[in-house]
Order: C-alpha cells, then structure tokens, then sequence
C-alpha cells in the first residue's frame, strides 16, 4: 500500500520546478502561544493601544517569525518527510506585515539544484513566497536544503 505525504527526492526537484502549499490561517491565539514561546515581548505584538495610537501598523500583528515557521511547517508536512537531511542556509525578506485572520501558503520554485561529494545527496535552494488570501507577498526567502536521492548512487561529477 502507498504511504502518502513523504517528502520529495532530489530526482522530483528539477531546476525551474514551481508548487505551492494548502493554507493555513493565523488566529489571535497562534500570536499569543508563538510570542510566550519564543518570548518576543515587543509592543508591537502584545500592546493593541500602542498599535492603535502610535504605530504606522493597524491590527494584530504576527512576527515574521511566526509566519516563516508556518511556512517551514507547511512544507515539512508535504515535502519534506524522510527526505530532508538538512537545512543548510537562507536570506529572508519581509515585504508585509501578516495579521491575526490573515490565511497563509508558500509558493516555491527550484532555483539551484546540484548534487553533492557524497553519494545519494543533493542541495536544492528553493525561492519561497509566503502568499496572504489576497495575494500579498508577505515574506520571500530562499532556503538552501540537502535532500535525499532516489538513487543513492548518484554522486557529483
């Protein structure tokens, strides 16, 4: 019997490929546990008179953070189950703020993938765009990930 929602091979992660994830809505109560967990203490994200009254930015707010580990864990969820050896590096850009209601997706493409020295791995660097429900770009980044291969023989030339 197929097992579903193991992750993809390096061999499924060709330069130029693009897919995007189901979503994921972030509630008052995923700022609050994310912000007492991490401890991220900020006005910004606890203080709802300072947002209203002295800040540019209207609303529950969520961290950055909190939307980009959303994001990883969509992707975990979909791609990445007994696959993922390591997550190597990344650059992040936040281009707009995610608010407590907002729903979330990631849209990644393939920007680099090459095998490695050693047998059976490859390094795959997706473009991530985490999407907002009205298709607002709110975080870009670019993971840089070492992935299984389907054929452990597989070596750099």
């Amino acid at each position: 019997m197929e097992t579903v929602g193991l992750g993809f091979y390096y061999e499924d992660l060709p330069l130029g490929r693009q897919f995007k994830t189901i979503g994921r809505t972030v509630t008052e109560a995923d700022i609050v546990n994310f912000i007492n967990t991490t401890g991220m203490q900020e006005v910004l994200f606890m203080d709802l008179e300072f947002l209203e009254h002295s800040s540019d930015i209207k609303g529950r707010v969520a961290p950055g953070a909190l939307a980009y580990t959303f994001a990883e864990g969509l992707l975990v969820q979909s791609t990445m189950q007994h696959t993922g050896y390591a997550f190597l590096n990344m650059e992040l850009n936040v281009e707009n703020p995610v608010f407590a209601g907002d729903t979330l997706h990631v849209e990644c493409e393939v920007i680099e993938a090459r095998l490695t020295s050693k047998p059976g791995r490859g390094l795959v660097r997706t473009r991530n765009k985490i999407v907002k429900q009205d298709g607002t770009v709110a975080i870009i980044y670019t993971p840089l990930r070492m992935i299984k291969c389907r054929d452990d023989s597989l070596v750099k030339d």
